[in-house]
């Protein structure tokens, strides 16, 4: 009996010498990122300025610049119109464009490094376009993971509605002018 006292006391002792002044699992590490309702956790923004040319083949491939995940997806909005009181008018792309000569779509594809930007449609050549359809274009990129779109954690898709569910303010933007 006095054995097992004693391994019994022991072993009380030697995990009690091993526990640090805050317990098994050690100092408290630094306070994490914040969650969706608390800022970028979640989400990353770019902004770009992009010309549309026979040079570039109407299309413009940008890295991320910043690490991405498999699950990641960028959600591209395109600046279509500012209204009298400086009011911008976001749109998703893919986003179509109906002119005399055909549609023209502003699209978009990604892997997990980068993401395109480019034309596409019916117009038979897009060097015949307005300049107002190629110039100094403004999209804004916003990267998500997958698990959002999935659950009923985001309204919509909307610009309004991801930059709200995110905290993304205009400052949290990565400016970026490709012209």
């Amino acid at each position: 009996m006095k054995k097992l006292l004693f391994i019994f006391s022991a072993a009380i002792i030697g995990l009690s010498s091993c526990r640090g002044p805050q317990g098994f699992d050690g100092p408290p590490g630094p306070q994490g990122p914040a969650g969706a309702d608390g800022g970028l956790a979640f989400a990353s923004a770019i902004e770009l300025i992009v010309d549309f040319t026979p040079a570039n083949d109407f299309r413009i491939v940008e890295s991320f610049g910043f690490e991405t995940f498999p699950a990641d997806v960028p959600l591209v909005y395109i600046l279509w119109d500012q209204l009298d009181d400086g009011t911008e008018v976001w749109r998703p792309v893919p986003q179509n464009a109906y002119l005399d000569n055909g549609i023209l779509t502003y699209n978009y594809d990604f892997t997990q490094d980068d993401f395109s930007l480019f034309l596409d449609g019916t117009v038979p050549d897009f060097s015949t376009l307005d300049p107002v359809y190629l110039n100094e274009q403004v999209f804004r990129v916003v990267v998500v993971p997958s698990e959002f779109l999935e659950t009923a954690r985001l309204k919509s898709k909307s610009y309004e509605s991801i930059v709200e569910t995110f905290g993304i303010k205009e400052e949290d933007f990565i400016k970026r002018d490709l012209r």
